[in-house]
């Protein structure tokens, strides 16, 4: 997911097919400490998830107009298909008109740019595919370090939605059946003692349901890591139900491409419980 080894990124070298790496930067934890501290202190965030593919600049600018009005806490920025050529733009645009952290939620191994603020660096735990687990992250290491973006290591975990999702055609996995609590509960708890710092429950772009309330509270209560849970969630009592069953961060991104004026009522909704 993750194999990032078309980039190229100043202070490499090259030679005898060897990857020499120069002048590393340290590695930054400030998002991440803001995810932990919210934790700590019960507070819950809204993350929206933006698919550069999917927005043409008028939404886009839109989007994060309501975003700054509603105080979106995040942007997530990524996608399972990026076909175009727009992650750059589109990341300069948040940033430019915005003060909102933008991660990057990569798909695909050309997703990647310095101009964001962080990366989810996705482990794909609840499948089987090595390459997703750890082969194109040995690749991709260097390169990421290089960037200097924050990095953030995610046990991201598949949730049957009720419907095939591009991230499982892509990813070759299956998700995990919405109605075994004790496979999703094992496989966070693993994620976690493996040492990834984020766990990332998903039901997919466009899901037909939202992960049961049931799974995500037995998760939550067997796992200290900030519980990220997004897909399916297309309103404000949905949203709100999530983060008190465990939810830290709530994402949406598709709900919100089809009504703009939903972040309004999902931040609402987040930050009363605040």
């Amino acid at each position: 997911m993750l194999a990032i080894h078309i980039i190229k990124l100043d202070n490499f070298e090259h030679s005898n097919k060897k990857l020499h790496l120069t002048g590393v930067k340290e590695m930054k934890h400030t998002l991440y400490n803001i995810i932990q501290e919210g934790k700590a202190n019960a507070k819950k965030a809204l993350a929206i998830l933006i698919d550069p593919d999917k927005l043409n600049k008028a939404s886009l600018n839109e989007t994060i107009e309501l975003a700054i009005k509603s105080k979106v806490d995040y942007f997530f920025v990524g996608g399972s298909l990026v076909v175009t050529d727009t992650l750059d733009t589109t990341v300069a645009a948040i940033k430019k008109q915005s003060n909102i952290p933008v991660i990057l939620f990569p798909g695909s191994p050309d997703q990647i740019t310095a101009k964001a603020d962080a990366l989810l660096y996705l482990s794909l735990i609840s499948g089987r595919n090595a390459e997703l687990l750890i082969g194109h992250h040995v690749v991709s290491a260097p390169f990421i370090r290089q960037s200097g973006l924050e990095i953030m290591s995610v046990g991201y975990m598949l949730i049957d939605g009720g419907s095939p999702t591009t991230v499982s055609y892509i990813s070759n996995t299956n998700p995990i059946p919405s109605n075994k609590n004790d496979i999703a509960i094992c496989t966070a708890m693993a994620g976690e003692m493996l040492g990834l710092q984020l766990i990332y429950m998903d039901a997919g772009s466009g899901a037909q349901r939202a992960i049961p309330t049931a799974m995500i509270q037995e998760v939550a209560k067997h796992i200290q890591a900030p519980l990220i849970i997004g897909g399916g969630i297309t309103t404000a009592e949905k949203a709100i139900e999530n983060c008190k069953a465990g939810a830290d961060i709530i994402v949406i991104g598709n709900a919100v491409e089809k009504d703009p004026s939903l972040i309004k009522a999902m931040a609402d909704a987040i930050h009363s419980l605040n």
